[in-house]
């Protein structure tokens, strides 16, 4: 997978972040969800790639990526704290202003990328998120039964990491088989790949929750409104059942 692409760790001021790299013109951000790796855009990355430089990481605490302590607060799990990675990614690579797509937790490191740093974001595509302020303060029965793992994950230490810990592999399967599709679209090689993460690291990989989580509870009539300015043009696009058939509804003219 990812044939033709660089790998590099790349230090940023909070984390050594995993990236790969390929591809040929403008740059194009490529952010990961839960509890996936830059392996996730395997599929669609080298098509994109005839198109722009793309840049595939593993959001801190994922993958391959390092693994900082989160803090009594979580904070170094905040969005904001890895949206700042990503920007000190491209700009390591000698991008200041760029494109980006991300997928649930990476549309949600994207949004607040876009509030934070709008002069570096040229255009963003936000896939399969809505805000996490207005999900969290809208839980419906069905919602909540389907996103179970959202409640799981904040859960005091460590609680979840026991579980979680007891048997990985069938966690992860259990997490991604959810739909009726079950794990069928899943490349056998990158679902090893997310097991072989998921055999480590989980007391990271519940702090993006627990920070979000906090953030929301510390004030529950917060209603951020977004200052952007210049191009910014966000794509919000429901979960396909065809592996990537988001993607192929991008607009980054």
């Amino acid at each position: 997978m990812f044939e033709g692409f660089t790998r590099s760790e790349i230090k940023t001021s909070g984390a050594r972040i995993v990236t790969v790299r390929g591809g040929d013109g403008p740059p194009l951000l490529l952010l990961h969800g839960n509890p996936f790796s830059h392996l996730s855009w395997h599929k669609v990355a080298p098509r994109l790639a005839s198109e722009f430089t793309v840049v595939a990481t593993d959001l801190r605490g994922y993958g391959d990526s390092e693994k900082p302590p989160g803090g009594k607060d979580h904070s170094g799990y905040s969005f904001r704290a890895m949206a700042q990675d990503q920007v000190e990614v491209m700009a390591a690579l000698g991008f200041e202003r760029f494109y980006a797509a991300g997928h649930d937790r990476g549309a949600r490191v994207l949004h607040r990328m876009c509030l934070d740093h709008p002069q570096r974001v040229a255009r963003a595509a936000i896939l399969d998120i809505i805000p996490q302020h207005h999900l969290l303060n809208h839980v419906t029965r069905q919602w909540g039964t389907f996103s179970w793992h959202w409640f799981f994950m904040i859960q005091p230490y460590d609680f979840p990491e026991r579980l979680m810990g007891a048997d990985p592999d069938y966690f992860i399967e259990k997490k991604l088989a959810k739909t009726e599709q079950g794990l069928s679209f899943f490349d056998p090689a990158a679902l090893a790949e997310y097991k072989r993460h998921g055999q480590r690291g989980f007391r990271r990989r519940t702090q993006d929750y627990l920070s979000g989580a906090a953030v929301v509870g510390r004030d529950r009539r917060r209603r951020p409104q977004p200052q952007v300015d210049g191009d910014l043009a966000a794509l919000c696009i429901q979960h396909s059942r065809r592996q990537g058939a988001s993607l192929r509804a991008l607009s980054f003219g």
